[in-house]
């Protein structure tokens, strides 16, 4: 905590300085701006020049004093006033968090590894069949269904006699649907479920029973067994789109020739942007096992309220209920707890390592990623400029920022083994 108190007299001039700013600028009835008695601007704002002449001298005692004493604030200051008036001294304690105080590691030579992965042949075949893909038909047969086919189904679930709901409220669309595209192949929908219906035609009805795994999507019916009544509606026969020119043309490319082109792009970007994100995380870990520090509770208490939001909203749209994620709590609590202390010791590691190394963000490049963010969102840049400016958006844009110019820094100075393909962990 720190106490402060400031004389009568700078009080008494805070107080003159702030009553005759009021008095240039505001209008009262009956007189031009700057004209109003002072007495009558006295009496008519005294509680708003009480406000500013307090808020005047705190700020800038407090600032003052941070300056003097070199400390790193975290969070808001708690202010107390303990007296105010005209004629006396001004005092008040704040209670502040500092940064923490540590001695930085060698972050230079960092040890991680590289897969020395790349994109082949059968890479590039296995994505374009994955275009082909997104074109193909779906042909009625007459024929009984084989691995591969897709049916058209209607079904009902139960277990234990029971429609799934019961067991389950939020599983609906497992339990009953009409007109159900299935892909007929090993895992598909429910583990075991599409195999049985191999051999059914058209208008066939099956019984198909399943085991729900320990980790299924819907917990309620992990571990349990399952029962459904199926009714074949269509067999249907999948065929691919001829790869040539005009297919090509579709994904916007000249021929197949550049298609291949592009896809091999595509997949050495993401393959770069895959392998940078394992670096990075190694090398956030190495900083993580090599410098211990206190953290600033206040700051680990608001980042453990957000990450347990993000959790809980996850957990909301996979389909989990409140009465199951409110049995999950303490390990939710444990889980983001734990994220949110290694999230705030790298940012304060990663901030002394970019103050030691000069790295810094300047205007420009906060203004470039407001206009790519903007584009992503299609939104108009002076809107999200606001949006952000309302919720302390640009600070976290500048910190996203240098982060990644710290971790640039990082990996290029890290010292980079190379291996084999899953020899990284």
């Amino acid at each position: 905590m720190m106490r402060f108190e400031i004389d009568a007299q700078a009080v008494d001039s805070a107080f003159a300085t702030v009553t005759a700013q009021f008095q240039r600028e505001v209008r009262l009835p009956g007189f031009r701006r700057g004209k109003a008695p002072r007495d009558m601007v006295l009496k008519t704002f005294t509680k708003q020049i009480d406000d500013e002449v307090k808020r005047k001298l705190i700020s800038e005692n407090y600032r003052k004093a941070l300056n003097e004493q070199k400390l790193r604030v975290v969070g808001s200051p708690d202010v107390e006033e303990i007296q105010f008036g005209r004629g006396q001294p001004l005092q008040f304690a704040v209670t502040i968090e500092t940064a923490p105080e540590f001695d930085l590691p060698d972050y230079k030579g960092l040890p991680v590894k590289r897969e020395t992965a790349s994109v082949t042949e059968e890479d590039i075949e296995r994505a374009i069949g994955v275009l082909r893909d997104q074109h193909a038909t779906y042909s009625d047969v007459a024929r009984p269904a084989q691995m591969e086919d897709y049916v058209v189904v209607n079904y009902k679930g139960t277990s234990e006699g029971k429609p799934l709901t019961e067991i389950a409220p939020t599983a609906r669309g497992l339990t009953e649907k009409t007109g159900f595209w299935l892909h007929i192949k090993t895992g598909a929908f429910i583990p075991g479920f599409a195999e049985q219906l191999t051999g059914a035609q058209a208008g066939e009805r099956r019984t198909v029973t399943v085991d729900f795994p320990a980790d299924f999507v819907a917990p309620a019916l992990a571990g349990r067994k399952g029962i459904y009544d199926v009714e074949v509606v269509q067999v249907k026969e999948r065929i691919l789109p001829e790869l040539n020119d005009e297919l090509a043309r579709q994904f916007g490319a000249e021929n197949v020739d550049k298609l291949r082109e592009g896809v091999r792009r595509d997949l050495e970007n993401e393959l770069k942007y895959k392998q940078t994100r394992h670096i990075r995380n190694q090398l956030v870990q190495a900083l993580l096992n090599r410098v211990n520090f206190d953290l600033p509770e206040t700051l680990v208490t608001n980042e453990t309220r957000h990450v347990i939001y993000d959790i809980v909203r996850e957990n909301q749209e996979r389909g989990l209920t409140k009465e199951i994620i409110d049995k999950q709590k303490e390990e939710i609590y444990n889980v983001a707890s734990n994220s949110a202390k290694d999230r705030i010791k790298v940012s304060f590691i990663l901030g002394r390592i970019a103050e030691k190394e000069g790295i810094k963000v300047d205007q420009q490049e906060i203004t470039k990623r407001i206009l790519i963010l903007a584009h992503q969102h299609q939104i108009k840049p002076e809107k999200l400029i606001k949006q952000l400016q309302e919720r302390d958006g640009i600070g976290e844009i500048h910190d996203q920022i240098l982060t990644s110019k710290v971790l640039d820094f990082l990996e290029l100075n890290a010292s980079v083994q190379e291996v084999p393909p899953g020899m990284t962990s």
